[in-house]
């Protein structure tokens, strides 16, 4: 059999033009404030070929013009740069604030019974929220006293659905003890294992982008939201937008829990930093 005309290249192995990549670096940050450039070229480029190769398309130019008619299209692009990288019990000192410091400021203005909610954003494949439910079980004397409603969201659509499974290997579980591992998950095989009903049941999921506000106008509002290690992402435009979007999430007075090399107060005054014991926090201060 012959190689093909003369001449003829995979359009998946065709580096990308200088105008193609700054399209297609936009697209991404209109719709999810993610920010990439030139310096990101390989990691584009691998994704990108990947999403040429599945979709036949003719060229990169043929793949943006896709792009721009489909917006599922759009939405399989994001959740190819969605960075998943998680564990259970990751950063534990802050769940330890959650318990000892937070949870114990917000139910002065609560009585038995009353709703507290706590959004997780970005949730990846699950395990931050389902940690909260986990540690609070295991933790927070009071847990059964209030109506704790956990709400994971994240752009990535496919990521989503692999939280609801409850499904995890050997590595997202590699910081819990053998005897937590053993009373809230299920063996699946050698190498994987599932949450049990009650704690999958415990936290729900749904899509939300954090700098679109009318996606995450059906959350509703929060007591206490954990956005780690996202805001790193973005620009200071996007990251404004992010922060305003927080801000309006939150109950007056609640707190976010933001990853370790993030602050809110280079960003925004409309949140003060607390330190607790156990982590620096951001108190909401604004009145709304």
């Amino acid at each position: 059999m012959g190689n093909g005309p003369a001449g003829s290249e995979d359009p998946a192995t065709v580096p990308l033009s200088a105008a193609d990549l700054e399209e297609i670096c936009a697209i991404i940050y209109r719709r999810s404030g993610m920010v990439f450039g030139e310096t990101k070229r390989y990691y584009i480029e691998r994704r990108v070929a990947d999403l040429i190769s599945q979709r036949q398309a003719q060229s990169a130019r043929h793949y943006i013009s896709i792009l721009r008619a489909d917006a599922r299209e759009t939405e399989l692009l994001i959740n190819s740069f969605t960075v998943n990288e998680t564990y259970f019990y990751r950063e534990l000192h802050q769940l330890a604030c959650l318990g000892n410091s937070i949870l114990p400021e917000i139910i002065r203005t609560k009585k038995p019974g009353d709703r507290i909610r706590i959004w997780s954003m970005p949730c990846s494949s699950g395990e931050e929220p389902y940690s909260i439910a986990i540690w609070l079980l295991e933790n927070w004397p009071l847990v059964d006293a209030y109506n704790i409603e956990i709400v994971g969201s994240d752009i990535d659509t496919s990521i989503l659905r692999q939280a609801v499974e409850g499904i995890y290997g050997d590595r997202s579980v590699s910081r819990l003890s053998a005897d937590i591992i053993d009373r809230y998950f299920e063996p699946v095989d050698l190498q994987q294992r599932r949450l049990i009903k009650d704690i999958r049941e415990s936290v729900s999921f749904v899509k939300g982008n954090i700098v679109d506000r009318q996606s995450l106008a059906a959350l509703g509002g929060f007591d206490v939201i954990f956005c780690r290690n996202l805001l790193i992402y973005f620009d200071d435009v996007a990251r404004e937008t992010a922060v305003h979007n927080i801000h309006e999430m939150l109950y007056p007075g609640g707190y976010i829990c933001l990853g370790h090399t993030e602050s809110m107060s280079r960003i925004t005054e409309t949140f003060e930093p607390v330190r607790y014991p156990d982590a620096i926090v951001y108190r909401e201060t604004r009145d709304k």
